[in-house]
């Protein structure tokens, strides 16, 4: 664990001052700060448009159950309790579906009083079912890390659906740091839409961030994916190396355009609308109110800046839509709203944004799966 008991926070300049999520630009200035230790050289592509990808460190710790350490504990003592095993993470090695695993991130943090962080998913991860969530010490609640903070960080794994070969170094989550007010109200959101057209609506619905809803019409006759139970491992690091037809079964379109989500299974699907983040914001996809249906869509809900954007490669791209039914069948419809996009302000525009500028997976897509899956070449 890093020392930080020398811990020095630089006086905010120039557009260190504006409130909002910090860009890329802003997060390099933390690690030359040494306000983000970053335990060895950072990859070239960890900082990405308005976030840092975390990566796993050298062990992982399978526990009992999940847990939050409070705030009388750090997450160590917790994993002294309810740890049952260490798996070395150095030379690979898979996690299994319905475990619990805490591995300790590479990087560590020393925010300075007036930063603080939330952390998410990276969009690959939510696509292979794999739930994760960030703990920090002292915390009271996953993915939040308070201002001021400093010490290590963990990562809770649970893969649902496919076992996942991982190594000391891969990436599942990232953070935003924020500073300050960020988060637009509905009317800014409002003004933000007539400006730049935020989703291909002219009408948008509005309330606790703007409506994003469920594509099942399917205009090339493909609504979706259902992810099939006893596959093969996925190595979470290699790109287009499994064959779609062996993970997922395809859903074409049906009368009706409706779906009756399984219990306890596994669903890719994609909004209706065609999503757009303009350059000096960043988006989050939040849960529509669980009281409306049984089931959760998308575990990974950071959009950065540019996502959709014209300039950046894309016309509007639509959400890919993680679900996973509850504990009854439930049928979703066409046009049924799943979730809402809120935006945030950025202190800075970044120089790179989603898409083109750094090679992103993502950009301009429509139903897609994750990057580690190819379709059948015969």
């Amino acid at each position: 664990m890093a020392d930080t008991s020398e811990t020095t926070h630089p006086e905010p300049v120039g557009d260190d001052r504006a409130q909002g999520i910090l860009p890329a630009e802003a997060i390099r200035r933390l690690v030359e700060n040494r306000q983000i230790i970053p335990g060895g050289d950072l990859a070239v592509d960890q900082i990405q448009p308005a976030s840092l990808d975390l990566r796993l460190g050298r062990i992982a710790y399978r526990v009992r159950a999940s847990f939050l350490p409070g705030p009388e504990r750090v997450v160590r003592e917790r994993l002294d309790f309810l740890g049952l095993h260490q798996i070395d993470l150095t030379q690979g090695a898979v996690l299994e579906t319905g475990c619990v695993y805490i591995v300790p991130l590479l990087e560590e943090l020393r925010l300075p009083p007036h930063i603080a962080a939330d952390a998410n998913p990276k969009s690959s991860t939510g696509r292979l079912d794999i739930f994760t969530r960030v703990i920090a010490d002292h915390a009271r609640a996953f993915d939040k890390i308070e201002a001021g903070y400093q010490g290590p960080l963990y990562l809770e794994i649970s893969p649902r659906t496919f076992p996942i070969l991982v190594r000391t170094g891969s990436r599942l989550a990232q953070v935003r740091f924020r500073r300050g007010k960020a988060l637009l109200s509905d009317q800014e959101t409002l003004d933000l839409h007539k400006a730049e057209r935020l989703v291909d609506a002219d009408t948008a619905n509005i309330a606790g961030g703007i409506a994003v809803s469920v594509d099942l019409a399917g205009k090339v006759g493909l609504v979706g994916y259902r992810a099939k139970r006893h596959t093969a491992v996925v190595d979470v690091d290699k790109r287009a190396a499994y064959d779609v037809m062996d993970f997922w079964e395809a859903i074409e379109t049906r009368r009706g355009g409706s779906l009756i989500l399984d219990p306890n299974e596994f669903y890719i699907l994609a909004s209706k609308e065609a999503v757009h983040v303009p350059p000096t914001y960043a988006a989050e996809m939040v849960p529509f109110d669980p009281l409306v249906g049984e089931f959760r869509v998308h575990y990974a809900g950071f959009f950065d800046p540019g996502f959709g954007h014209v300039s950046a490669g894309g016309h509007g791209s639509r959400a890919v839509l993680e679900v996973r039914s509850r504990d009854v069948p439930f049928i979703i419809e066409d046009g049924q709203i799943v979730g809402r996009l809120v935006y945030e302000r950025l202190t800075e525009r970044p120089k790179a944004l989603y898409g083109t500028d750094i090679g992103s997976h993502y950009q301009a897509q429509g139903l897609k799966l994750s990057k580690h899956f190819h379709l059948p070449t015969h």
